[in-house]
């Protein structure tokens, strides 16, 4: 899922996700609460009408969010209590303040609020906080009932650390609630990446088979094929638009850095293998002189690379997957990747 924090994809407009076969959009009701505001957004017919995009979109609870202002959110039972990022505002959001203004927004896919905890943390620190996160679950869940469920799915988000007792007791208090999906959260925080992918393991054996699997903030290829081999169904990430704007551009041969002198005179596309827009008509010595000269239209072409990149590659692993070949795709796929800059 391509991240629209604010209702938007960095650099594209909604047709563009649409000739790039976008499915479903991420935004964070967070963020859109803080601005323009949740009743601009109902106002103007909803999430959907005001963005002008007509697929699926999730939105997450800002659970995450909350946890990266740090000293500027404090944790309490019956909520959080933070500090806008934009002016210092005070606000409160309760686990249904949540779900009603994702339901507000008029969001498919909504997440429950979670207490995240960066890594390391104290262990008690951890079990308190995932404890926490299963009682808001229940909350989200009773809040989501209350306002008609018909409308949108409702995912539980498992918190719990690279703690796999602490873990499995998340899971099983969020089995009992009976979501739509699951998610993972409080993972790619800064664990070394053999805790997470312990974890993600672990946890696969315990999640229904049935119900969708996401993984939350995931988006390192290698993260995405361990965590496809395990049975996860969803992921979201900023790091293809982020790295577009920052020059750096992703492709069957591994990345290229554009800024690289070394691309000052180079004639081929971005990925002589990619068949989009911006490889169909541009070089890197163009897109080298756009990304130094700093002109928008750098970003621009380079967002609509990556993305049609990751879209492109999971079109693949879904098609080698049908056809058994999977682990043969992701073996070849990641022996070259690593042969860029």
């Amino acid at each position: 899922m391509p991240v629209g924090t604010q209702g938007t994809v960095k650099s594209l407009t909604p047709k563009d996700l649409e000739e790039l076969g976008v499915s479903i959009l991420l935004a964070n009701a967070y963020h859109i609460y803080l601005q323009p505001g949740i009743e601009v957004v109902k106002e103007l017919g909803g999430l959907h009408r005001f963005i002008n995009w007509n697929g699926p979109i999730l939105t997450d609870s800002g659970g995450f969010q909350i946890y990266s202002l740090g000293v500027l959110a404090k944790v309490k039972e019956e909520g959080v209590y933070f500090k806008s990022h934009l002016d210092g505002s005070s606000h409160f959001l309760s686990p249904e303040l949540s779900i009603e203004i994702q339901h507000s927004l008029g969001a498919d896919i909504i997440m429950t609020l979670d207490h995240c905890l960066a890594y390391p943390s104290d262990r008690e620190m951890i079990a308190e906080a995932m404890r926490r996160s299963l009682r808001w679950a229940k909350r989200s869940y009773e809040e989501w009932k209350r306002l008609g469920p018909e409308s949108h799915l409702l995912f539980g988000i498992s918190q719990g650390g690279v703690y796999k007792d602490l873990r499995e007791e998340s899971i099983e208090g969020l089995l009992r609630i009976d979501f739509s999906g699951y998610a993972l959260g409080g993972l790619s925080v800064g664990e070394p990446k053999e805790k997470m992918y312990e974890i993600i393991e672990f946890l696969s054996f315990l999640l229904p088979e049935e119900k969708p699997r996401y993984i939350m903030g995931l988006g390192a290829f290698d993260d995405l094929f361990q965590a496809i081999a395990a049975g996860y169904d969803m992921f979201d990430c900023v790091l293809p638009t982020r790295n577009a704007r920052n020059g750096c551009l992703f492709t069957s041969r591994g990345k290229v850095v554009i800024k690289h002198s070394k691309y000052n005179k180079d004639p081929r596309p971005i990925d002589e293998e990619c068949g989009c827009y911006t490889c169909r008509n541009f070089s890197r010595a163009y897109l080298r002189h756009l990304f130094v000269a700093k002109e928008l239209l750098f970003p621009i072409l380079a967002t609509y690379h990556n993305l049609h990149f990751y879209l492109d590659t999971f079109r693949k692993i879904r098609q080698a997957i049908a056809k058994g070949e999977f682990t043969e795709y992701r073996e070849r796929f990641l022996k070259r990747l690593n042969e860029g800059d």
